[in-house]
């Protein structure tokens, strides 16, 4: 499944390495969010077995949720259209999956393109909600094991159907990022496990379309991430997030001042530090009018959680990434 917005080549690289895949035993689907219909007649379109257009861009979520309604297959497998699969990584991740009932979801080994080194090996979980590549810039080497991991990144995963049916699939209201911190941490409160799978490897350019520190990133990845601690956080937890945020917030100020990490980067981009501010105003702003629907959703989520609220806090802590490494990546 590979929704794309820009489609052009980077989108026909990536489906000329599905073609190579070992065993080609796969329906692939492309969703076109362009709204301009980018993928009819090129190399891509022409590969895939179903081309779903959409009039505008219906988001990241959205559009999985319409290739997985389309198809009946048992194993759901995403990928960024600015991504670069090896041949053997769909075999490797059906591979385990198959090994295992309980496994509702596999991690690639995501590496940075034409850096030698790891994107993603699995995600990690702030104690504010932020979530962040577990490996992000260390050898592929170092991560070598087959393991269980929090979540995999949306951007090359592997979900069990019949998770996804029980869980109720991506939650569109994301539009863009943290849908698979969403989607990732209903999986495990439901008792399914999830399994970082090294042989399963991705060359992934990262943030091509959306920009690694772009406006739309920054406002997105804000309000999507309170919306996963109003969603999934336990009781328990809830209390600290803000006193997290804060801190994470104070590092921010420290890695802008020293030329560090994302917040540098948007303010190296042309963006002025008090739009970062203006976009923490409207994100919490966003998360109060959202506020009767998130709380919905976290009752239904506790009504059908496998695990407790205490063992759903201890595993957020095992697969938990500091708030100063979160500000200074």
């Amino acid at each position: 499944m590979i929704p794309t917005l820009t489609a052009g080549e980077t989108l026909d690289e990536c489906v000329r390495s599905l073609a190579e895949q070992i065993p080609r035993n796969f329906e692939l689907i492309i969703v076109d969010n362009s709204g301009r219909g980018l993928v009819r007649g090129s190399d891509a379109g022409r590969l895939a077995d179903h081309v779903i257009e959409n009039e505008t861009n219906v988001g990241f979520g959205a559009a999985i949720n319409q290739g997985f309604r389309m198809s009946r297959a048992p194993f759901l497998a995403t990928l960024n259209d600015d991504a670069v699969a090896h041949p053997g990584w769909l075999a490797a991740l059906l591979a385990a999956a198959a090994a295992d009932a309980a496994v509702g979801m596999c991690a690639s080994q995501v590496r940075l393109a034409g850096a030698g080194k790891l994107d993603s090996a699995g995600m990690l979980i702030g104690a504010d909600g932020t979530s962040k590549q577990r490996g992000q810039g260390a050898p592929a080497a170092e991560f070598s094991a087959r393991e269980d991991v929090l979540f995999p990144s949306g951007s090359a995963a592997l979900f069990r159907r019949k998770m996804l049916d029980e869980i109720g699939g991506f939650d569109e209201e994301f539009f863009l990022y943290c849908e698979d911190t969403d989607l990732g941490l209903r999986g495990r409160r439901a008792g399914w496990r999830c399994v970082y799978v090294p042989d399963a490897v991705v060359e992934h350019h990262y943030s091509r379309s959306a920009g690694r520190a772009s406006p739309l990133k920054a406002y997105y990845v804000e309000r999507n991430r309170l919306f996963v601690i109003a969603k999934n956080f336990p009781p328990g937890m809830l209390p600290r997030a803000p006193l997290v945020t804060v801190a994470r917030y104070f590092w921010h100020v420290i890695s802008i001042l020293g030329g560090r990490g994302a917040a540098a980067e948007f303010q190296r981009e042309g963006n002025s530090p008090l739009r970062l501010v203006w976009f923490v105003i409207r994100a919490h702003l966003a998360l109060l009018g959202a506020a009767p629907r998130l709380w919905k959703q976290r009752h239904a989520i506790r009504r059908g959680a496998a695990l407790s609220n205490a063992e759903f806090r201890d595993l957020l802590r095992a697969h938990s990434i500091g708030i100063r490494e979160v500000a200074t990546r």
